[in-house]
């Protein structure tokens, strides 16, 4: 299909605008690695939850749900709804304690946590395992998406867009450092939501789905629409359910939902003015991710099993799309050629504006790794900070080369989902647990991680055909687990100078991590209802959505006492 003059204006002045405030803010963006990589450490919450919320609606993103909801039905959701646990730990434990620490990244912390030449080793290892390997990964499977929307709306080839959608981003990235970012991302999460929306209501309202009601009531969707799997199927409810809620979420590590904070969601809490604001943009960023944003995505992927019910149907909508590319992700896609002059325009925007959003994070954060913790820390520790933003532009620009060119090699959203999931298995309980366990040393990271990597390559390419992907997940991590718990009762502990040290920095209470953990149980509890609230009133269940809607509000105030109580136990 051909965007109207309309729509490319729309596209046009979206990528305007965000280029311009990249150069307008790059002078101060270049003053330092600090302002380059932290805007100074002066955000406000709102600006940098909005942040986290955008950095996570990338293209892949509708792309990954609608793979979920069209193999799975909603209820498949739960492999990334589980997630919220560790986010809202993250939120009322662990901000505070990164924020204390006023590290410039949160690799870092190795240093603080750990003593001698293997911490430092540590710290320059994890720099380059998450900085560029995850780093590309992630920023591959977001190209791929992009590649797949516009091999259907435009018709262009695989490298003809990841191209062009490179060089865009990449100018975007390095002139206007982590300020230029933060401050494009309200902007294009608001046109990322509006175009969410208005894709699922014209993918409602299609013809062949006859509106809301029609569409749950469809022979194809009737059996998609439970919040949860069916409890008589064991290979429903096992894979979907059980392993997300009970296993997967505090032990594997994920871009955004790092166990104990990470990344990304940590270079934020880092840039914000003090402790509440680092925990408030953590808590608005949680709600957002998971109460706000799914249902438009659920509707369009449920929309698409009445339009194109199967890949045949896919494949033959879509004839000039490489047969290679044709997977269930791409009905998202396949969705969008519906709709109207204008409204695609908003819609295309939206989805540019996540995918310049999604990748500006990654190769900051990226470039940031590079600098601080390796070209910083042991190729030049004297090096002006003209020489380090100058590196990190460098940084920035390999990084996008070679993520573009691993997305050409991938097939669909879920195949890297599941391999990013597989390669951190094992890893994420000791995230948790290092800052209060101090047996841990730096031999356990190590191990965690080097462990998780052979494992779960070994298990994942190697002759075990006959296990399914959650006996794989489930197998990876309790390999990786015993190898990293038994590094760690075997060696040697920290010494108890560093140990008081790093207590210190951090000013651990027991009360008030208690209270914290309180407050996040309330507040999962808070989002799952809201969320599910939401569902069943669009599902027609009324009852159900106002007995959810009532346990969220009491939730949200045990959770708020809670914190509050938080509050004066660490006064």
């Amino acid at each position: 299909m051909h965007l109207s003059m309309l729509d490319w204006s729309i596209v046009i002045a979206v990528l305007g605008t965000t280029l311009c405030i990249g150069l307008w803010v790059s002078k101060r963006s270049s003053a330092d690695s600090n302002s380059f990589f932290l805007a100074s450490r002066n955000m406000p919450w709102w600006l940098l939850g909005g942040s986290m919320v955008a950095t996570t609606f990338a293209t892949d993103t509708p792309n990954l749900v609608t793979n979920i909801v069209r193999s799975n039905g909603v209820s498949g959701n739960w492999v990334w709804w589980s997630m919220l646990i560790t986010g809202m730990l993250t939120t009322f434990v662990y901000a505070r304690l990164w924020r204390r620490m006023g590290v410039a990244t949160d690799l870092e912390f190795y240093e603080y946590r750990y003593s001698g030449k293997m911490a430092g080793f540590l710290r320059g290892f994890r720099a380059v395992y998450l900085g560029v390997f995850f780093n590309i990964m992630i920023m591959a499977g977001v190209t791929l998406a992009a590649v797949k929307i516009g091999a259907v709306l435009f018709g262009s080839e695989p490298k003809q867009l990841v191209l062009i959608a490179g060089i865009i981003t990449v100018i975007f990235s390095a002139v206007g450092g982590f300020l230029g970012v933060i401050l494009t991302d309200i902007i294009l999460f608001f046109i990322a939501m509006v175009g969410s929306v208005a894709v699922a209501y014209y993918s409602v309202n299609h013809p062949e789905v006859g509106g809301l009601t029609a569409l749950i009531e469809h022979a194809n969707v009737k059996d998609k629409l439970s919040f949860l799997p069916n409890f008589d199927d064991p290979q429903q409810f096992i894979p979907l359910l059980i392993i997300p809620l009970f296993v997967q979420w505090w032990s594997v590590w994920y871009p955004g939902s790092e166990p104990g904070g990470g990344g990304y969601v940590a270079q934020r809490m880092l840039a914000a003015k003090n402790e509440k604001h680092a925990i408030g943009a953590s808590a608005f960023f949680n709600f957002c991710h998971y109460a706000l944003r799914p249902w438009p995505w659920i509707l369009v992927a449920l929309a698409s099993l009445v339009v194109f019910p199967d890949l045949q149907s896919l494949e033959r909508a879509l004839p000039n799309v490489p047969k290679h590319l044709i997977q269930d992700d791409l009905a998202y896609s396949a969705m969008l050629t519906f709709l109207p002059a204008g409204v695609l325009g908003i819609v295309v925007a939206s989805l540019v504006s996540a995918y310049v959003s999604t990748i500006s994070t990654s190769l900051n954060w990226g470039a940031s790794y590079i600098v601080n913790d390796v070209y910083g820390r042991f190729v030049s520790p004297n090096a002006s900070e003209k020489k380090k933003v100058f590196i990190g532009r460098l940084s920035t620009v390999l990084l996008m080369l070679v993520a573009s060119s691993m997305a050409l090699l991938l097939e669909s959203a879920l195949q890297a989902f599941r391999l990013l999931l597989t390669i951190g298995a094992g890893t994420g309980l000791l995230f948790l647990l290092r800052w209060f366990w101090m047996r841990i040393n730096a031999w356990s990271e190590i191990t965690a991680m080097v462990a998780s990597f052979l494992i779960s390559l070994a298990i994942e390419f190697g002759p075990f055909d006959h296990i399914v992907e959650w006996q794989k997940l489930v197998y990876s991590i309790f390999l990786t687990t015993v190898c990293w718990v038994t590094v760690t009762l075997l060696s040697k502990g920290e010494q108890a100078e560093k140990v008081d040290e790093f207590r210190q920095t951090v000013d651990l209470k027991d009360g008030e991590i208690k209270n914290g953990m309180w407050a996040a149980l309330f507040a999962t509890v808070f989002v799952y209802s809201t969320l599910f609230s939401a569902g069943a009133w669009l599902f027609g269940r009324e009852l159900l959505a106002v007995g959810l809607a009532a346990l969220g509000l009491l939730t949200l105030v045990l959770a708020y006492r809670k914190e509050s109580s938080r509050e004066y136990s660490a006064a």
